[in-house]
């Protein structure tokens, strides 16, 4: 009983000054992160409104709010008595040793930034990266989100995205359909030019300028094979090659231009 005489009135009054710290630490925290979501957002927004690319103010935000909240917890944990100096040294050594663990987040890390200075694409383009060809919704930290033509998202790491080539089919605004048509070589090369560029200018989706063109660019086994060359949009592109080749089949069928598959004569001889 002496014993508990002796140290209860410590231990209750220890206990008082770290619920009081702790609850004191838990309300930096909570109304912190409140603070750092307000702020980063305004921050993002702030940027879109001066006319800064949606790529570039999604990237600084996400940072912003990183900055921003690693503070919050720096407070909040140096309310609980945990020397602040003490706790820098920590997360320093702790810093070194996720990051030679995370040596790949940090290279995609790394990537994304290079994205936001050298801007090999934007949000809305249409690109070819990873060796996946989608829009671009969104460039984060650490990955790229791509929209696909069936509306699937892939979401590819930053690395993967900046370490091979990169088409980017929006920058020019339009882009050019190499569409392959097989004509019998019995058929009139100059008719089906014409009724192919006739079936070309009832398209919504082909441009005026530049004009499109049709040659020859092979003489195969069983037929005359044709390189048909519109222009469309960047973003019509999928749609238009669909419009096009059924538009051109129906043409050809109308001016009984045949289209070849492939055909093997069998001689039999008796001995």
């Amino acid at each position: 009983m002496e014993y508990l005489d002796t140290y209860l009135p410590m231990i209750k009054e220890n206990a008082m000054i770290y619920g009081v710290n702790f609850i004191k630490a838990l309300a930096i925290f909570i109304i912190g992160r409140f603070v750092v979501k307000i702020i980063s957002k305004a921050v993002g927004k702030g940027m879109e409104r001066s006319g800064a690319d949606p790529m570039l103010a999604k990237f600084v935000t996400n940072i912003a709010y990183a900055l921003m909240l690693t503070f919050v917890i720096i407070a909040a944990i140096s309310q609980l008595g945990v020397q602040t100096a003490s706790l820098v040294a920590i997360l320093g050594a702790a810093g070194l040793a996720v990051g030679l663990a995370l040596q790949g987040s940090l290279a995609n890390f790394a990537a994304g930034v290079m994205a936001i200075i050298f801007r090999p694409y934007n949000t809305g383009d249409v690109v070819e990266v990873a060796g996946q060809t989608g829009q671009v919704e969104e460039v984060d930290i650490f990955t790229t989100t791509l929209r696909l033509p069936d509306k699937t998202k892939i979401i590819i790491p930053n690395g993967q995205a900046l370490e091979g080539p990169i088409i980017n089919y929006t920058e020019a605004g339009n882009r050019r359909m190499d569409l392959a048509v097989g004509i019998s070589y019995d058929a009139d090369i100059r008719q089906a030019r014409e009724v192919i560029l006739k079936a070309l200018s009832e398209s919504e989706y082909v441009l005026e300028s530049p004009a499109p063109s049709v040659g020859v660019t092979e003489l195969a086994d069983n037929s005359v094979n044709l390189t048909v060359r519109p222009w469309a949009k960047a973003s019509d592109h999928p749609a238009a090659t669909l419009d096009l080749l059924e538009r051109i089949k129906i043409a050809l069928d109308d001016a009984n231009i045949g289209i070849p598959y492939p055909q093997r004569d069998v001689h039999l001889y008796n001995h």
